[in-house]
């Protein structure tokens, strides 16, 4: 990298820290002395400060994630008994069911419509751009409805 764009380079890299603040940022120089931005602290590197970033907590030794999310939760943190978060699952299965059967049908709508990619023309459509414009805006509908109708029977999967 040059140094001429190096600035640049940095005032782009710094915009975009805030996000990537707990994992801090280094510029490293190696022996031709090209320089580098990196979240890996290597030998020849120094730490940028960053405005209103936060450094990271030091991680204990011996402590889990698994460990650190129940640790986070207060004592007195509202429990909810079984057959309560049962009836919950119950409603959100019937609710997502609901919502993945409209979605499966309007999606067969789609792509009846669609015809195997020869939609039939209408009135408005002389100009063929106009009607290329449906069709690929068609396509895309479909494919949104695919996604979507893998993402609801995803999350019915996921019920307990």
């Amino acid at each position: 990298m040059t140094t001429r764009f190096f600035p640049a380079v940095l005032g782009f890299a710094l915009m975009g820290a805030a996000p990537m603040a707990a994992a801090g940022i280094y510029l490293c120089t190696d022996s031709q002395g090209r320089r580098e931005l990196t979240d890996n602290n290597r030998p020849g590197c120094r730490m940028l400060e960053v405005p209103g970033s936060i450094a990271a907590p030091p991680a204990r030794k011996g402590a889990s994630p698994a460990r650190a999310a129940t640790a986070a939760t207060p004592t007195d943190f509202p429990r909810v008994d079984n057959a309560q978060q049962k009836a919950r699952d119950d409603d959100r299965r019937a609710i997502l069911t609901d919502e993945l059967r409209s979605e499966e049908r309007r999606l067969a709508d789609l792509r009846r419509e669609f015809n195997g990619g020869e939609p039939e023309r209408q009135g408005n459509e002389k100009n063929y751009a106009k009607y290329q414009a449906r069709v690929a805006e068609m396509r895309d509908n479909i494919f949104r409805g695919e996604k979507n109708v893998e993402a609801l029977k995803r999350e019915i999967g996921n019920i307990r």
